[in-house]
């Protein structure tokens, strides 16, 4: 291997789950989630001469894997499932909006908690993307913001906004739940 190869296969070793579950909690769907995450990896495989020297690779990864997901489904809404429309009980119409990535408490390195998920699922986009790439990626305010293309500050006002509302909802489900 040149030491080109070397540096990638260290980078995807170190950042392969993080940058998983940035992109799980984003999109919801495991399945989806390996599939655009193997997708971005193998995209900065093909731009690795300048990837590696992005302030931060591992946030062009997930930015790159939501990018495709924005793609995939813009060109998907254009299209209409028949099976979906003529037969909306079959196995597999609809599919994807049900799905869930549960993971059991086996360790899991990609496991999130299905409320938090659910919670993460309900905040504004910006709002999630700053959450995931700060909290799951461990990136600094700087970081964030040059991958998303935002000021530091407004990233700590989406984060700030973000938590606030993550504590609020997940504070009411506890309650729900003690009174159950």
């Amino acid at each position: 291997m040149d030491r080109g190869s070397e540096d990638f296969a260290a980078f995807y070793e170190g950042h392969r789950d993080p940058c998983f579950r940035a992109v799980l909690v984003s999109v919801g769907d495991r399945h989806l989630a390996e599939e655009l995450t193997a997708e971005a990896f193998a995209r900065a495989w093909g731009h690795w001469r300048k990837v590696r020297k992005h302030p931060a690779p591992a946030a062009w990864v997930v930015r790159t894997a939501l990018n495709t997901h924005v793609s995939w489904w813009r060109r998907r809404r254009r299209e209409v499932s028949w099976d979906a429309v003529a037969y909306p009980d079959a196995p597999g119409a609809g599919a994807r909006a049900g799905a869930t990535a549960n993971t059991g408490p086996d360790g899991d390195a990609t496991a999130v908690e299905p409320v938090l998920r659910a919670a993460l699922r309900n905040l504004p986009l910006r709002q999630r993307e700053v959450v995931v790439l700060r909290v799951f990626l461990d990136l600094d305010t700087r970081g964030t913001a040059a991958a998303l293309g935002i000021a530091p500050g407004t990233v700590q006002a989406h984060l700030h906004r973000a938590m606030k509302t993550l504590r609020t909802e997940l504070e009411d489900q506890t309650e729900r739940e003690e009174v159950k």
